[in-house]
C-alpha cells in the first residue's frame, strides 16, 4: 500500500517582500524542511495564503517545491476552490506540473450539501489521475464532510486521503470506521496530532513543522511504539502551538518562519502582522524549544 507520506508534511508559508512572493526564502525554507525531515510539501494551502495568490505566483511555487522535493518527498498542492471548474482547471494544471497529490478543500461560502459534495469532488478526482486527499476544515467552511459522504467517495480510485481538521476526535472514529485500511487520515490540527496518531491517524498536515520538522516527525514515530517519548514531546511543543492561536493563521507562523530567517515577517492583506510583543512571545517560547534539544 502507497500512502502520500507518512508523519509530518508542511502546510508551507509563502514569504512575501515589499507585497511580492520572495521565491529565494521560499526555496530556502522548504530546503531546511527537507533537511530536517519533513515527508511532504503542502503548497498553495490556507497557511501558505492561496487566496491572495495569482495563478501565476502558485505555478512558480511548485515548479520550485517539486524541483528541491526532487522526488525524495512528496508535493501535494492546494488547488480546492468554492468554484468546482477552477478547482479543476488548478488541478490539471498542478499535475502537469508533476505534483504528486492534490488537497481539495470543501467549498466554502456558496457551500453546498452533502449531495453537493459528491458531484463536486467526484468531478475534480474525475479530471485527474493524481491522488486527492479531501479537506474537512469546518471553522473556515461553516461544513462538514459527514460519514456517509466520505464512505461512497472513498469507492473513487483517485480519492485517497482525508485532512481532518474538525478537531474531533470522534468524529474521527466514525470516519475510520466507513473505509478500509487503503485510506489515509491526517491532521489538520497540531494540538491534537498526539492523539490523531494514538488512533491510527497516519500522520499530520501541521503548521508549526514550518518551524519544527523534526519534532512531528520524531513523535509520529515514537506515537505507538514509545508512546511515553511521544508524549515528552507533545508536551514541550504544546506551550507554542498553545500560544499559535492568538491570533488567525499563518498570522503567528509566519513570525516564527522569518525569525528562523526564511524571508521578512511580511503578510498579504487582509492579514496584518502581529505586535512585537507578541511576536517576542512566539520567538522566545521557539528558541527555548530549539535550545532545550
Amino acid at each position: 500500500m502507497t500512502r502520500l507520506f507518512t508523519g509530518a508534511a508542511a502546510a508551507v508559508t509563502t514569504p512575501f517582500k515589499k507585497d511580492e512572493v520572495d521565491y529565494t526564502a521560499f526555496r530556502d525554507h522548504l530546503t531546511f524542511l527537507k533537511n530536517k525531515n519533513i515527508q511532504s510539501f503542502v503548497v498553495n494551502g490556507t497557511t501558505g495564503e492561496s487566496s491572495t495568490l495569482t495563478s501565476k505566483e502558485k505555478v512558480e511555487l511548485l515548479k520550485i517545491a517539486v524541483e528541491v522535493a526532487d522526488g525524495d518527498i512528496t508535493v501535494i498542492a492546494g488547488t480546492g476552490s468554492n468554484n468546482t471548474a477552477q478547482t479543476i482547471a488548478a488541478s490539471k494544471e498542478a499535475e502537469a506540473l508533476g505534483v504528486d497529490g492534490l488537497l481539495v478543500i470543501t467549498p466554502y461560502y456558496n457551500k453546498t450539501s452533502q449531495k453537493g459534495l459528491l458531484a463536486h469532488f467526484s468531478a475534480v478526482a474525475d479530471a485527474v489521475s493524481l491522488p486527492v486527499m479531501l479537506y474537512d476544515v469546518p471553522s473556515r467552511t461553516s461544513m462538514t464532510i459527514e460519514p456517509d459522504t466520505l464512505k461512497e467517495l472513498a469507492q473513487h480510485p483517485n480519492i485517497v486521503a482525508l485532512k481532518d481538521a474538525t478537531g474531533d476526535l470522534a468524529h474521527f472514529s466514525r470516519l475510520q470506521s466507513v473505509v478500509d485500511d487503503r485510506f489515509s487520515f491526517y491532521s489538520g490540527n497540531d494540538d491534537l496530532a498526539l492523539p490523531f496518531f494514538a488512533q491510527g491517524g497516519h500522520g499530520i498536515i501541521s503548521v508549526l513543522a514550518n518551524a519544527l520538522p523534526e519534532d512531528y516527525q520524531y513523535m509520529y514515530e515514537h506515537a505507538l511504539s514509545e508512546p511515553i517519548i511521544a508524549l515528552g514531546i507533545h508536551r514541550k511543543l504544546f506551550p507554542l502551538v498553545d500560544a499559535l492561536g492568538m491570533d488567525v493563521n499563518p498570522i503567528p507562523i509566519k513570525a516564527l518562519v522569518s525569525h528562523l530567517g526564511y524571508g521578512e515577517y511580511s503578510l498579504r492583506l487582509p492579514l496584518v502582522p502581529l505586535e512585537k510583543k507578541s511576536v517576542s512571545q512566539l520567538t522566545d517560547l521557539l528558541d527555548s524549544i530549539r535550545k532545550g534539544r
